[in-house]
């Protein structure tokens, strides 16, 4: 694929759309609550450069903000955890706000703009950066090693901007508009070993086509590169 360059892929679907349920506490450090119980709403959802009508972020150094605005996670693999763990992986386990299907997240790019319903009434969203599982999460799953595991797996899920604002709904077709072509994908940047290299391709992506890195994700670029020299 040309760097740069428009693509069509086929359509997704939004089978879920997730917001914050209830506030949980925790002890081990400040801010001393999460908002990572997210659960299913009905009917379209606002959804402004912030994020979700209804939704929030109690620890907003980590989370949150104009970078992370959305999270998205993949029925497909949603599934498979399902199977390895023996129980339901429901829309917003993973603290999720978009429950996808036929959207490859793993595999798109930092930089990929996916048309979420209709243009005008839908959202106009953008790949930035994978998740990085923390000990919040190990707490909401209780499963054994579950940070060590999630990240082996290499299923991260995709955080998303919004590039234009509108509602979501559960069904609204989900179309990848635009792909940048230089191949660096949300699955590359967590594959195990292989990070410094695939940031250092990033960065000199990211020149080359004006992209506006999440600023977490760039400054670990910068890092690897200077650490090439």
């Amino acid at each position: 694929m040309t760097e740069g360059a428009a693509t069509v892929e086929p359509d997704g679907r939004v089978t879920a759309v997730a917001v914050v349920h209830t506030i949980l506490p925790k002890t081990w450090e400040e801010p001393l609550s999460t908002a990572i119980d997210k659960r299913p709403v009905e009917g379209r959802i606002p959804l402004k450069s912030l994020g979700f009508a209804g939704d929030v972020q109690c620890d907003r150094k980590n989370h949150g903000g104009v970078y992370a605005a959305v999270y998205a996670y993949a029925d497909e693999d949603a599934a498979w955890w399902t199977s390895e763990l023996g129980r339901e992986v429901t829309p917003g386990l993973f603290g999720e706000n978009l429950r996808t299907s036929g959207i490859d997240v793993t595999g798109a790019e930092i930089g990929e703009h996916w048309q979420v319903g209709e243009a005008g009434l839908g959202v106009l969203l953008e790949v930035t950066a994978p998740r990085t599982p923390c000990r919040t999460f190990q707490d909401r799953m209780n499963e054994p090693h579950w940070v060590k595991r999630f990240t082996e797996r290499n299923f991260p899920g995709a955080y998303l901007r919004v590039l234009q604002a509108g509602g979501v709904a559960a069904g609204d077709r989900v179309q990848v508009v635009h792909c940048p072509g230089h191949g660096v994908t949300i699955g590359e940047l967590t594959a195990q070993r292989r990070e410094p290299a695939t940031l250092r391709r990033l960065l000199s992506a990211a020149a080359r086509l004006d992209l506006d890195l999440d600023p977490g994700l760039r400054r670990r670029a910068v890092k690897a590169s200077q650490a090439a020299q």
